[in-house]
């Protein structure tokens, strides 16, 4: 398979958050590139979302500041900075930020079903 490029001008985002604010994700690598890792980029203009993560995740800011609030503490992320979060995190995300996640295992709710 050859190498991709990715462009968050062209990527296909669906909600994933808010009101109040709004939050949506568009992922890039899906389990039918690779059942290794997933990727993608997300936009998060106000809107809060708590999550615990299923899986290790990067998260890179490129736009913006993002806060991921933890058990232990609330990072801020800003352009240039990444953030790893551990399987099994309990977070909330809120902010303004466009930025890019990575995931591992990407196909991590296939392995949730077994």
């Amino acid at each position: 398979m050859p190498a991709i490029k990715f462009d968050h001008r062209d990527t296909a985002f669906t909600h994933r958050g808010g009101p109040p604010g709004h939050a949506e994700v568009g992922r890039t690598v899906s389990t039918d590139l690779s059942q290794t890792m997933g990727a993608g980029f997300a936009r998060w203009d106000g809107a809060e979302v708590e999550w615990t993560v299923l899986y290790d995740e990067i998260i890179f800011v490129i736009e913006g500041a993002l806060e991921v609030e933890t058990r232990e503490e609330t990072h801020v992320v800003t352009p240039g900075q990444m953030l790893w979060l551990p399987n099994g995190t309990w977070l909330k995300y809120r902010g303004k930020a466009l930025f890019g996640y990575a995931v591992y295992p990407g196909n991590w709710k296939a392995l949730l079903e077994q």
